[in-house]
């Protein structure tokens, strides 16, 4: 006797069955993306910021350390705002304008042209020869006490042989006018800041000039790339004691832009 055929159905997904997974999935993705790309797109755009801020909070502190050791009042801003210019000091002291009651020394002549002077103290360094010594730098412009105009008599070349305690000049030299307060100061060089191109660039190393220089003969320091704006400003103060230099420096990457302003006080005492 023949046993009967078992008759057995195959378990499985329907076509149907499995269009309409694809499709509930398809959603439950879409719904979900929205929850994940926004917290990684705002972690991309705050990333971008923070690396924006960080490049111009080095660049304002560059621009700050070298302003503060300016000589003073010879920070000069162009007309558009773009370029910066100071004479860098690399030291500074008193000279003798009386001779001293027991022992004498060399004092400041400002009667002719002088050879050289005794230093009140010592300087923190020896005196490089062909630096620039400057005595009683008042204005940035015209011919009265401007270290930028060889016509204002407040600057000459630093001798060889000067030391901490005696400086030499040469050629001899008669300075113009004396200093309030005995002050001297010695400039190795100028320096510019300029926004050009999209770029904030350093400029040093090139000569003492009349005419501010935009840009200057000389290769440029890139100090920040981004720039897509920026504008120096300069208030001298009264009397020349006190200035206020303003600092506007704005970068942009990816349609970001960030904008930060910094003041840096500038002493001024001649």
């Amino acid at each position: 006797m023949q046993s009967p055929h078992r008759i057995t159905s195959a378990t499985g997904f329907t076509l149907i069955e499995l269009i309409v997974v694809m499709v509930i999935v398809g959603i439950l993705a879409a719904l979900g993306g929205r929850f994940i790309v926004a917290p990684v797109s705002g972690y991309m755009d705050l990333a971008r910021r923070t690396r924006l801020v960080d490049q111009a909070e080095m660049s304002l502190r560059r621009m700050q350390r070298d302003i503060r050791h300016a000589l003073p009042n010879s920070i000069r801003i162009d007309g558009t705002g773009q370029y910066l210019e100071m004479l860098n000091s690399v030291a500074g002291g008193r000279y003798r304008r009386y001779p001293d009651p027991v022992t004498g020394g060399d004092i400041l002549d400002f009667t002719a042209a002088d050879a050289g002077f005794d230093v009140l103290g010592s300087l923190s360094l020896t005196p490089v020869a062909n630096d620039s010594l400057v005595v009683y730098n008042v204005s940035s412009t015209g011919i009265v006490g401007n270290a930028y105009d060889p016509l204002s008599a407040n600057r000459t070349v630093v001798g060889a042989g000067s030391t901490a305690t005696h400086i030499n000049m040469i050629p001899n030299y008669n300075f113009a006018n004396s200093s309030p307060y005995q002050r001297f100061f010695i400039v190795d060089q100028p320096v510019t800041y300029a926004c050009e191109g999209g770029v904030l660039n350093r400029y040093d190393g090139y000569p003492i000039a009349t005419v501010q220089a935009t840009p200057p003969s000389s290769d440029a320091d890139l100090v920040a790339r981004n720039i897509a704006g920026c504008q120096f400003s300069y208030d001298p103060g009264a009397s020349q004691r006190a200035g206020l230099v303003t600092l506007q420096l704005s970068l942009s990457e990816v349609g970001e832009t960030i904008t930060l302003l910094h003041q840096v006080h500038v002493v001024n005492v001649p």
